[in-house]
């Protein structure tokens, strides 16, 4: 069985924007091995980021959206519900992060990588570990060196 990972748009920005960055390199594992699950709420956030003007330094606007394609078509598309969204409401210092808990909840996610403090501090939340993209790789090296399967 696949580990089902959700990412949070601060990582998926730093995946984008830095080829090679320690969020590059975290999502490169997630599409090689595992499961990428992402809600058309998280697809539209990240989209809406991407178009930012602060962000044409690092690539031009349409690589950008080329990119948001290729997580559109590589992630497994997760339908939110209301109940999910209730059982996210209110628990996050930042509302606005409450839609990749509820993402988590109905994707049956193992993994959140966030770069976000206001996800990190709920560690673990439901049995979910949120992690840093630098944890997540020590983390699966750790298992590879292992020879485990992932968590």
């Amino acid at each position: 069985m696949k580990l089902r990972v959700v990412f949070d748009t601060s990582s998926l920005v730093g995946a984008t924007i830095r080829s090679g960055s320690v969020p590059y390199q975290a999502l490169q594992i997630v599409l090689g091995s595992w499961e990428l699950c992402a809600s058309a709420e998280t697809i539209g956030e990240l989209r809406e980021a991407l178009q930012r003007k602060k962000f044409d330094r690092y690539l031009s606007l349409d690589d950008r959206m080329k990119f948001v394609r290729v997580i559109q078509e590589r992630a497994s598309s997760i339908a939110v519900t209301r109940m999910d969204l209730d059982l996210a409401a209110g628990l996050c210092r930042d509302g606005k992060d409450e839609k990749f808990l509820a993402l988590c909840v109905a994707a049956g996610a193992d993994i959140l990588v966030s770069s976000d403090q206001d996800l990190l501090v709920m560690s673990p939340w439901r049995g979910i570990s949120i992690l840093t993209p630098a944890k997540f790789l020590a983390e699966a090296e750790r298992l590879e060196a292992e020879g485990g399967n992932p968590l």
